[in-house]
């Protein structure tokens, strides 16, 4: 397996890198991150749990039995490819 698909299993599912470009503004609860990208609660479940086990972003617990999500080192790592593919979508075709 190439190093580009080993990575495109860990980030590249629907609304993954989507997850991770939101995560790199700051901490996030779930519910916030549901409401500002309208992923469906069931599939930002899912993607959150992947990530997580991946090492891309961790859990942290808050007040109230609530919880937000903040990237790792491993996450944080992704900034320059995420702004790289941002940037590829702005060029005229």
């Amino acid at each position: 397996m190439s190093d580009l698909a080993a990575a495109l299993d860990i980030v590249g599912a629907r609304w993954a890198l989507l997850i991770v470009e939101r995560l790199l503004e700051g901490p996030q609860r779930y519910g916030d991150l549901q409401r500002d990208l309208g992923v469906p609660t069931n599939m930002l479940a899912t993607r959150l749990r992947e990530l997580e086990a991946a090492g891309v972003l961790t859990r942290l617990p808050l007040r109230h039995n609530t919880r937000a999500y903040a990237l790792t080192d491993r996450g944080l790592a992704l900034r320059e490819a995420i702004t790289a593919l941002g940037s590829w979508a702005k060029t005229p075709r």
